[in-house]
């Protein structure tokens, strides 16, 4: 399996429009973070998770040329906003994309994409085919892979990781209940949100965030959705434990 980080920051991604911090303003090229999205090649599939408002941008940067499906964490709009650009590749493929959800989520994409979905199509939208996940017990395919779907909290909000053979990726989340993270034990490399260092409503801290990892104790970890507060790239990553590092754009990752 080959692992690529297609974008690592929060939903505003770094730099922030208009703030000039010492992270907006660094020229270390691991500070410059879009928002969160990771692809994996694995047994001869190219899977997206989460395509968000620079989606394209990421597949241009990284050369990906096919893509054979896309799931979905949850429906909130920088996980979701650069669906419309997997027409690329329904031209390019010839035949409709797969996207893979809990029904809640579809059920906000059919809303916020009505176009794609109206009985009387416009020549040229994106064609997906819906692919609901009705539970978030029980492991699913996509396209003859295994996925067991990892389910977390992020605040509120039900949401799910993933977890398929030796990898786990977890990002918008605050809570991971016992059973989550037996599910998510074992794994080679775990990938874990970690906002900033204060606590927050709705995301792992970076102490809360490593904790986990010490506890699961995967051989190698790595943590994304990072905001600007967190600090800079290289001042951060020394502090962490030696199997820890912070993820950043472009940052490939072989199991």
């Amino acid at each position: 399996m080959e692992i690529t980080f297609l974008g690592t920051g929060t939903s505003q991604g770094v730099p922030v429009i208009g703030c000039t911090c010492a992270v907006c303003r660094s020229i270390d090229y691991r500070d410059k973070r879009l928002r969160v999205s990771v692809h994996l090649q694995v047994q001869g599939k190219s899977l997206i998770i989460d395509s968000g408002p620079d989606f394209r941008q990421q597949v241009l940067r990284e050369r990906i040329d096919h893509l054979d499906a896309l799931l979905f964490t949850h429906e909130h709009k920088d996980h979701t906003a650069g669906l419309d650009d997997i027409r690329a590749y329904n031209f390019r493929q010839r035949q409709d994309m797969p996207v893979y959800a809990e029904p809640r989520v579809l059920a906000q994409l059919k809303q916020e994409f009505a176009y794609i979905f109206a009985d009387k199509k416009y020549p040229g939208v994106p064609q997906v085919q819906l692919m609901p996940l009705e539970s978030d017990k029980a492991s699913f395919l996509v396209q003859g892979v295994e996925v067991q779907p990892i389910r977390a909290l992020h605040y509120k909000l039900p949401v799910l990781g993933f977890r398929i053979g030796g990898f786990t990726y977890v990002t918008d989340a605050n809570y991971l209940a016992p059973e989550a993270l037996e599910q998510m034990r074992g794994s080679e490399v775990i990938v874990l949100n970690a906002l900033r260092n204060e606590p927050h409503i709705s995301h792992f801290s970076l102490p809360e965030a490593v904790a986990i990892l010490e506890d699961l104790a995967p051989q190698r970890a790595y943590l994304t959705h990072i905001s600007h507060m967190l600090g800079r790239h290289r001042e951060v990553e020394a502090t962490l434990p030696d199997f820890v590092r912070l993820a950043y754009d472009g940052l490939r990752v072989q199991l």
